[in-house]
């Protein structure tokens, strides 16, 4: 994926207002009229700054995407580090990167089915990827030794589906951090996949 250029004011402003629409609304019951209502433009105004509402759910998709690969690379960077470690490291960089922008990222995760092709399908082989990279790491840490399961890609989908539930209660305003949230998930996901013996 390439590195997308810094946006414009005006259009990072634009692109927050659609971003909170789109979480609050629904991507398809969001209409541009409402966009433009929002952000004290007129409706024709809007189309100066972009060309359509999709090309906004595309840059939150596809940066979000970009920012969980870069967390996940971050975090295994060290390969002689053990993969528990690793797997933590990775764990808490995906939390950082759901809570950094928790309405773009319930957008990430639920929104994503009105892109339209070819982009859908670029980012479910990215969803896919980046899932195959968490099973792949489980799958180190049991040959390891260091991690246990029966069943590594189950493994990977309940801890991401785990992660990604976070949206839908995190308030940045609560009492626990965002480095606090992501220790504690960490501790309670790993907590089951660790070998004992």
């Amino acid at each position: 994926m390439s590195t997308t250029a810094p946006l414009r004011p005006r259009k990072a402003q634009i692109d927050r207002t659609a971003t909170a629409l789109f979480r609050a609304r629904g991507f398809a019951a969001t209409s541009m009229r409402e966009l433009a209502t929002a952000l004290g433009l007129e409706a024709g105004s809007l189309y100066s700054h972009i060309k359509s509402k999709e090309e906004i759910l595309h840059r939150v998709c596809f940066g979000l995407a970009e920012s969980f690969f870069a967390g996940f690379a971050a975090a295994t960077l060290d390969a002689t580090a053990p993969v528990a470690t690793q797997l933590r490291q990775a764990i808490e960089a995906h939390v950082r990167v759901l809570t950094s922008d928790s309405a773009a990222s319930a957008v990430f995760l639920h929104e994503w089915r009105h892109l339209s092709e070819p982009a859908r399908g670029e980012f479910l082989a990215l969803r896919d990827r980046y899932e195959a990279a968490f099973r792949e790491l489980i799958a180190k840490g049991v040959a390891a030794g260091e991690l246990h399961t029966p069943d590594t890609a189950f493994a990977a989908l309940t801890l991401l589906a785990s992660l990604n539930w976070l949206p839908a209660w995190y308030r940045p305003e609560g009492k626990l951090a965002p480095d606090e949230i992501a220790h504690r998930l960490a501790e309670q996901l790993l907590s089951g996949l660790r070998h004992d013996g």
